[in-house]
């Protein structure tokens, strides 16, 4: 039976605008914000292929933000161990120079002893803001999600906070959620936290979530959904009470099987919750879809795909998924992980797409 994100999705393959447009214009398409439909055609990081380097095997997960002049992205490597967290840097938005391993496993802790990945920043989230690193008391914030066992992402996975002054260095806390606390949605694990400051100073940790594996006579693997949880101090955390607040789709649907690793940003009085959907539909394939709501809790579907797979031999023909977004030159840009290839040969990396032409 498939134990793990990757396995399964692998297992259901094996089975088979233009520039942001003014206001005005949204108001007919009110989608048209949103959309960043000119792939850039090249990986913008992979594994570097080189044995004993955290991120030799292939790299997952871009978080996009800028700080001190220039931009920076948060990303996970995976060395066929686990995973650990990089950082690079770049003046462009397209060519990336890695900085450091900033968040490396620890062999004497309960929670990260096999994986960390620091996989959300507080950061200005408006949909055309800088995306500017925000600091908490004097020092960045962010929340990362480790798994207990050795593998990709092998085991019921927690998530804490962490900080830091340098964006080098992390202290990480204790865990503030576990899979145990929850609902039966997420008893199976959880997965990359998004943090957003509220215009309260309530802050919202967004999460997706999966249930515990289901019987082989129910098609065995499981769903995974979206939930989120507040605070005002950022240590007592509250799930929200009508958790998940993006629930898995019809049978036929791009996101019935999981509706995962929501990016949540604001734009005008709306908030919009861009996330990867994968579906029960064989050859299985996740893509980036969106949500739009009113407020942060409430989120309606857009019926259409934002970044689809693409064509056979490309860089993402495989799942094109995990969103993270940054406005820049009157650009909006969407970092996602591309995937090509089949495991054990399959080719893992950073891609991203804009919404004007390249």
């Amino acid at each position: 039976m498939k134990s793990t994100r990757r396995e399964f999705l692998l297992s259901a393959l094996a089975a088979s605008c233009a520039l942001a447009p003014p206001r005005v214009i949204a108001e007919s398409d009110p989608i048209a914000p949103y959309r960043t439909p000119y792939k850039y055609s090249d990986l913008l990081l992979r594994g570097t292929g080189h044995a004993g380097d955290f991120d030799s095997t292939s790299v997952d997960d871009p978080i996009v933000f800028r700080a001190h002049d220039r931009f920076y992205m948060l990303y996970i490597g995976f060395d066929g161990t686990g995973y650990q967290t990089g950082l690079a840097e770049s003046n462009d938005l397209v060519h990336w120079r890695r900085v450091a391993l900033v968040g490396p496993r620890d062999p004497q802790s309960q929670w990260t002893k096999y994986n960390l990945a620091i996989s959300s920043i507080l950061r200005d989230k408006s949909l055309h803001g800088s995306g500017i690193a925000l600091k908490y008391k004097g020092r960045y914030l962010a929340a990362w999600n480790a798994y207990p066992n050795a593998g990709y992402e092998a085991g019921a996975a927690v998530i804490g906070l962490a900080t830091s002054t340098d964006l080098l260095h992390w202290e990480l806390t204790e865990p503030i959620l576990r899979p145990e606390g929850g609902a039966p949605w997420e008893h199976g694990g959880l997965y990359r936290p998004d943090l957003l400051l509220g215009h309260d100073g309530t802050f919202y940790l967004y999460y997706n979530a999966k249930t515990d594996t289901f019987p082989k006579e129910q098609g065995g693997g499981w769903r995974e959904q979206t939930g989120v949880a507040t605070s005002r101090n950022l240590t007592h955390w509250t799930r929200y009470s009508a958790n998940p607040i993006l629930t898995n789709g019809p049978h036929d649907s791009p996101d019935a099987r999981f509706a995962s690793n929501p990016y949540v940003m604001t734009y005008g009085n709306q908030y919009a919750m861009f996330y990867f959907g994968f579906t029960y539909t064989r050859p299985g394939r996740a893509r980036e879809l969106l949500a739009l709501g009113k407020d942060p809790y409430h989120f309606t579907k857009v019926p259409e795909v934002l970044i689809d797979v693409g064509p056979p031999g490309s860089i993402d023909e495989t799942f094109a998924h995990k969103p993270s977004l940054i406005y820049h030159d009157g650009a909006l840009y969407h970092f996602y992980c591309a995937v090509s290839g089949k495991y054990p040969n399959e080719v893992r990396g950073i891609a991203v797409a804009r919404s004007r032409p390249w």
